[in-house]
């Protein structure tokens, strides 16, 4: 017989080794049903409390579920959390894609824990309006962060809501706060009109731009630039460093073509750069100087009640949504009105109307 048949070919694939009896099927079976196991609420609550990320995680999850059998448990963990709640900062950070926001996140929130801060960062991804799918990528753009044990990342998928601000990051707070995280970040997916929903949210609203994309005055015409306690034009380093002081006296000029806001404080410009981490310090100072300027005032405790009202009104207009379009009788009666519309033979306005009357009749 011919050696070269004998001889194997280099593709040829050697068996694998075969597992260690720990891993039967048996054992694996036995992981997977202590995974399907869900915690009761009070179980979730402890663990929160206690500080265990897991536990935090697992209460999130059902926090964002839309389905409608888990609501009731949802909010026995929110109940249950609230008492523990309200004892951070809340930053919400914004800016067009590609200005670096999470970079100055991960600088940011590195710099926070290093002072002995607990960083919980809600980061929004944005979905997409064809597949509804999110990449959910801020855990791997936040390398160090994801690491340290005082930081804890939360991506979430923006869905459909305003804003680009996941559906559920308002509970998410509280109970980010009740595992003890005293700064709570929360990453937009971009700028735009939308961005009013993390402003009612947040305590602080930082504004990240960069110095040379042409958007400068662009920047000045959106109503972005009034809600915002403190412009950073980020990315301040090599060639950039003389665009972006240039952009911070053009930014400040801006400003002072706006009314003073009723919180009393004066919006900052400041330059930094995340990459090279100078600069993040600043960052914090004006933080701190704004919370003690507002907290002296009383501004700071009446934003918060007005934004708990604001929300609890949120919260129902979202539910009698939710329920509206999950109504069997008003799915089959939607299907037919939305065919008449289309044939002309009702009116949207008359339509709708009809579907509205027999949804409150039910």
């Amino acid at each position: 017989m011919n050696d070269k048949a004998n001889k194997k070919s280099a593709l040829h694939e050697k068996d694998g080794i075969p597992p260690p009896e720990v891993f039967s099927q048996s054992a694996m079976a036995n992981i997977v049903r202590k995974r399907q196991v869900q915690p009761s609420a009070p179980e979730l609550i402890a663990g929160i409390l206690a500080q265990d990320k897991v536990a935090l995680s697992r209460a999130i999850t059902l926090v964002e579920s839309t389905n409608n059998s888990h609501l009731s448990k949802a909010n026995e963990i929110i109940s249950g959390c609230l008492p523990h709640a309200n004892q951070s900062v809340r930053i919400g950070i914004t800016g067009v894609p590609g200005v670096g926001k999470s970079t100055f996140i991960e600088a940011f929130g590195s710099y926070l824990t290093a002072m002995g801060k607990k960083v919980a960062v809600l980061a929004v991804d944005p979905s997409s309006t064809i597949s509804h799918g999110s990449i959910l990528g801020d855990k791997t753009r936040m390398e160090e962060l994801v690491k340290d044990d005082n930081a804890y990342i939360r991506p979430s998928a923006s869905g459909e809501t305003l804003g680009g601000v996941a559906r559920k990051t308002r509970e998410t707070i509280i109970l980010c706060e009740a595992a003890g995280f005293d700064t709570i970040i929360i990453e937009t997916v971009g700028v735009g009109q939308s961005e009013t929903a993390v402003h009612s949210m947040v305590d602080f609203f930082l504004l990240l731009k960069i110095s040379g994309a042409g958007d400068e005055l662009q920047g000045i015409k959106r109503g972005i630039m009034e809600m915002a306690d403190a412009i950073v034009i980020n990315k301040a380093d090599g060639d950039n460093v003389a665009k972006a002081k240039l952009a911070k006296t053009e930014f400040n000029r801006a400003l002072h073509l706006f009314p003073a806001k009723s919180s009393g404080w004066t919006p900052t410009v400041s330059t930094c750069s995340a990459f090279e981490k100078t600069g993040i310090d600043a960052v914090w100072e004006t933080i701190t100087a704004y919370l003690t300027l507002v907290k002296s005032n009383h501004y700071f405790e009446n934003k918060r009640q007005e934004q708990s009202l604001y929300w609890m009104l949120e919260t129902i207009n979202e539910q009698l949504k939710q329920n509206f379009y999950q109504h069997p009788d008003i799915a089959e009666l939607l299907a037919t009105s939305q065919q008449e519309v289309l044939q002309n033979k009702i009116s949207p306005f008359a339509a709708a109307q009809n579907l509205l009357t027999h949804y409150f009749k039910k």
